[in-house]
């Protein structure tokens, strides 16, 4: 009699696991418990900023941040705003390629369309695309190379800082 109950337990068993509620509520509620916190949906996505900037031995270095958003309008947030001279629209090609040289001013790039690539001087390569948005502040030192990413052309927008801007972090 044990030995029938036992195989039908171990049907059921198993019968659950090919379900997937047993390693579901397992996974669910073992987050929970080894984090202390809800399982819950993902928050707002965050608006990413990628700085190059010139660092005191003269070489391009990379840092991400998020830029700070605040509630405007139900279902709508914004950064603080930030002064501004230019705004240029750029289309480069898939032939795009400037070898090291610092940014011209300090600028945000947007990309709108397409991809490219700055590398730094210790190789290192950063991949910018549709929503990416660049902040070089690196108009000193040896800087960096721009390149196009093979395919399509790329689309841009160049916004150039005034010397006053501050970007918000």
């Amino acid at each position: 009699m044990k030995k029938l109950l036992w195989k039908a337990l171990w049907k059921t068993l198993c019968g659950l696991l090919m379900l997937g509620w047993i390693p579901t509520l397992g996974v669910v509620t073992g987050a929970r418990w080894m984090t202390g916190a809800e399982v819950q949906a993902q928050g707002k996505t965050p608006v990413k900023v990628t700085r190059i900037y010139t660092g005191p031995d003269g070489k391009t270095r990379v840092e991400e941040f998020d830029l700070p958003l605040k509630p405007r309008d139900k279902g709508s947030d914004v950064a603080a705003a930030i002064p501004l001279t230019t705004l240029q629209v750029r289309r480069t090609t898939p032939d795009y390629f400037l070898d090291f040289h610092p940014a011209s001013r300090r600028q945000m790039v947007v990309t709108l369309a397409g991809e490219s690539e700055i590398e730094l001087e210790d190789g290192r390569k950063i991949r910018l695309g549709p929503g990416s948005i660049l902040l070089a502040e690196d108009t000193t030192g040896k800087g960096h190379i721009s390149r196009a990413v093979p395919g399509k052309d790329r689309i841009a927008f160049d916004i150039g800082l005034a010397e006053t801007a501050v970007i918000p972090r």
